[in-house]
């Protein structure tokens, strides 16, 4: 199946926090699943890093989504 992955759940997926369901959690986590996060979620994080509203303590090249 494939997934289109909100700009909080791409943040808290970098966060490391555990914010999910257990059902969002398994399909974040099951391999099998594609995936996306869009260009505009790309988009509003640079913009309020660049603003200086968002703080990213771990790279989001680093994510590793299954």
């Amino acid at each position: 199946m494939k997934y289109l992955l909100d700009t909080h759940v791409v943040l808290w997926i970098l966060d490391g926090k555990e914010k999910f369901s257990d059902k969002t959690f398994r399909i974040i986590t099951d391999s099998g699943n594609a995936k996306y996060i869009s260009i505009a979620s790309v988009w509003e994080v640079a913009i309020k890093i660049g603003k200086g509203n968002l703080q990213l303590y771990r790279s989001p090249l680093k994510i590793g989504l299954p």
